[in-house]
């Protein structure tokens, strides 16, 4: 919690205090002073606190009046003291709660080529777990309030808001972002915000879930690039856990174990060599150099390969594929300053 929150929750606190202690400083005066019952004890405190104006419950002695005066006076200063207080944990609160969202709309909008996850739900919080280990920026898009507390305390930047509006998606800096994953439990608001956000951004690379097969299609010409099932996927991976489960258990690990030791990374071969000189996967000599191994080439048409052969010529604008332990990685992104 914000250290100014914390200072004046304490300060509302002690002015709770103050006023319980003259309440009950009041009610036992009465009943001491003018031998009240406990309810016309405490009846007389507040409306002297109060200052509302009603009548004694019996006509009072000077001792009870000088009482009386001194309990209006001490009562005047507490309660004007809490008053004050508690307005200004209340306009503290919500001025706090508008530079959190100005300064996190400020960070948004400072990010370029950063990925949108729309829904922070399993799939959505998984994406960003996915994207937080590979250290990628990225801006979550949720309309359900609730979810704002879960969002603050993983420290997600976000925007609240419904996706289906092109003002919040502006916000979430759609125009400028590289990737879009939506990740909407309904198919349908799913196609909306596709649409939407290909109408905005016609270069981003957008990602869909789909709960139905015949969604599929639809989603495709909405103008997402990729669509995944979710339910499928789960039942092909289990399926395959039964007929081969050695090498699922090994795919399983590789990509990310834990948060941060990644074991595969897919690199542009402008990072690795100056292309005018077209060089081959031999020529790179990554195993010696870093120990990682090229499983796979993406050449310039997204056409994929795997296991490529060492002479294969790395043309602009295609892709490696590396495979190695975590530290191996680290050298291969440290020795070419690959973010």
């Amino acid at each position: 919690m914000n250290p100014l929150l914390v200072f004046f929750r304490k300060k509302v606190y002690t002015a709770i205090l103050l006023l319980l202690l003259v309440l009950t400083f009041g009610i036992v005066g009465f009943k001491v002073i003018s031998n009240y019952s406990w309810i016309d004890a405490l009846y007389m405190t507040v409306i002297t606190i109060s200052t509302v104006g009603f009548g004694e419950v019996v006509p009072l002695n000077d001792p009870s009046k000088i009482f009386t005066i001194f309990l209006i006076l001490i009562s005047i200063v507490v309660v004007g003291y809490a008053l004050s207080i508690i307005t200004e944990y209340i306009l503290s609160k919500n001025n706090i709660e508008a530079l959190k969202q100005k300064k996190m709309q400020k960070l948004i909008d400072s990010y370029k080529n950063h990925i949108i996850i729309c829904g922070y739900g399993r799939n959505g919080k998984q994406a960003a777990r996915k994207l937080a280990a590979y250290k990628r920026s990225f801006v979550v898009i949720e309309r359900d309030k609730d979810v704002l507390e879960r969002l603050m305390f993983d420290n997600v930047p976000h925007v609240i808001g419904n996706a289906n509006e092109d003002e919040v998606l502006l916000k979430a800096g759609v125009d400028r972002a590289s990737c879009f994953i939506s990740a909407l439990p309904s198919d349908a608001d799913n196609l909306f915000v596709v649409l939407s956000t290909r109408q905005i951004n016609k270069n981003i690379n957008i990602i869909s879930r789909a709960s139905q097969d015949s969604s599929y299609d639809k989603l495709k010409f909405a103008g997402a690039n990729n669509v995944i099932l979710p339910d499928k996927i789960g039942g092909d991976h289990m399926a395959s856990l039964v007929v081969v489960p050695g090498l699922m258990e090994f795919l399983d690990n590789l990509s990310i174990v834990g948060k941060s030791d990644i074991n595969i990374e897919e690199v542009a071969v402008e990072k690795l060599y100056n292309t005018k000189d077209i060089k081959t996967i031999k020529d790179l000599d990554l195993r010696r150099k870093t120990g990682c191994t090229v499983i796979g080439y993406k050449n310039e048409k997204g056409e994929y390969i795997v296991n490529p052969e060492a002479d294969i010529k790395l043309v602009p604008n295609s892709k490696i594929i590396v495979l190695g332990r975590p530290e191996q990685i680290d050298v291969l992104n440290s020795q070419y300053n690959i973010d």
